[in-house]
């Protein structure tokens, strides 16, 4: 009886105290991961009482937009942010460590490592991988058979891409070649410097802290291009081409390669059916070949006090069932050790993506923006005088002079 009584005292105590309320974390993502991100969110809420509360941001908003938030004290708990940037956050002290955290994952060493190496500063993590894009080649099979090359084999070095682009663009009319986006250095960062590294060079140094412009394979990379474009294989527009048609005009059907992401298998298979194609990596001068490992990490806001439903959402985005809804809708899965079981049911060229994201690599720098992505910045401004212009000598030097003068006035790395 007395153990009934205190049994009963116990369960009253119980039912009148009040149980924990469920939290609400405010997450923001890129218009880029629009697919899958309000899938995964959705998934998460179904199954949790701590909820998350999605903003999708328009890509070129975003980031001055979280800059100013961050200052501003109005930041989200935590964003979906392109991995290139994190070191910048991190260096102006408006991100969480959570190295700790990260690192006591049993799935850490299977993470996407491009991913956390740009999610570490000095030391320190405070971004892990998120979502995940690729590098790859892509060409057009109808084309190559009407020109008379095998349709299930992709080029393995810089010379089997001309001579396959050379036999396309003899088919005539308005098919070309081959395609690239002449005056955008975010795409050609993405698809250009994978060529670069497959030959044995770089344009930056590991740390980032030296510019390494001047070398062979980015001369021998160069060459390539401007072969193409003066036997003019590729259409007048890409010079002008600021990332716009980047993926569009593969997807016209009259390209017979070009250089593009992962992304580019689902929106084909969804958006562009009819278009027979094939994924293979994008090779070196001799062979061999590389990716830029694209995408996004997770970061957490400083000082936020939803800490813990961050690490809920996430661990659930790294659960087989989180990394399968993320391939499902347009994202590489970034845990190595369940991405082949992620991947099983969607298209193989998939695979072929996921090896390539595996191995990729991404410059560091926490000035990556003024180096790269600026419209006026040194990169876009040497690849389209380098691919177009006349004096890619002078292009190459002034690009290196700047690029340098850049990262030495900027936070020490």
């Amino acid at each position: 009886m007395r153990t009934m009584i205190a049994g009963l005292a116990i369960a009253a105590s119980i039912l009148s105290f009040p149980a924990a309320a469920a939290e609400t974390a405010n997450i923001w993502v890129r218009a880029d991961g629009s697919n899958f991100m309000p899938r995964i969110v959705d998934a998460f809420n179904k199954g949790h009482e701590n909820q998350v509360k999605l903003d999708i941001i328009p890509n070129a908003e975003i980031i001055p937009k979280y800059g100013a938030a961050a200052a501003g004290g109005t930041a989200p708990d935590a964003l979906s942010l392109d991995l290139i940037y994190t070191p910048s956050f991190a260096a102006a002290g408006q991100l969480e460590d959570i190295t700790d955290w990260a690192k006591s994952l049993p799935y850490f060493n299977s993470l996407s490592p491009a991913h956390v190496k740009t999610g570490t500063y000095k030391d320190r993590i405070y971004g892990l991988p998120f979502s995940a894009d690729s590098s790859v080649l892509i060409w057009n099979k109808k084309l190559y058979k009407q020109a008379g090359l095998d349709p299930e084999k992709g080029p393995t070095n810089w010379a089997e891409i001309e001579a396959a682009a050379e036999k396309v663009n003899a088919l005539g009319g308005d098919i070309k070649g081959f395609y690239f986006s002449g005056n955008c250095g975010g795409c050609n960062i993405f698809t250009f410097t994978p060529l670069i590294w497959a030959s044995g060079g770089d344009i930056l140094t590991e740390d980032g802290s030296k510019a390494t412009l001047d070398s062979p394979q980015l001369r021998g990379a160069i060459d390539l291009y401007r072969s193409m474009v003066k036997k003019d294989l590729v259409p007048s527009g890409a010079q002008t081409d600021t990332g716009s048609n980047f993926f569009a005009a593969f997807a016209g059907g009259n390209i017979g390669i070009s250089p593009s992401g992962a992304f580019a298998i689902g929106a084909l298979n969804t958006q562009y059916p009819d278009i027979d194609y094939g994924v293979t990596f994008l090779p070196g001068k001799d062979g061999g070949w590389s990716s830029f490992a694209g995408g996004d990490n997770f970061v957490v806001t400083k000082g936020t006090t939803k800490v813990a439903v961050v690490k809920e959402f996430l661990d659930f985005a790294y659960s087989l069932e989180g990394q399968t809804i993320l391939a499902k809708y347009g994202s590489l899965p970034v845990r190595g050790d369940i991405a082949n079981e992620a991947l099983k049911d969607l298209d193989p060229r998939y695979k072929v993506a996921a090896e390539a994201m595996a191995k990729g690599r991404t410059p560091y720098s926490v000035v990556f923006n003024d180096l790269i992505n600026s419209a006026n910045g040194p990169w876009n401004q040497m690849v389209n005088e380098v691919f177009f212009g006349e004096d890619v000598d002078g292009a190459i030097a002034n690009a290196q002079e700047t690029m340098q003068s850049i990262i030495d006035s900027a936070p020490q790395q």
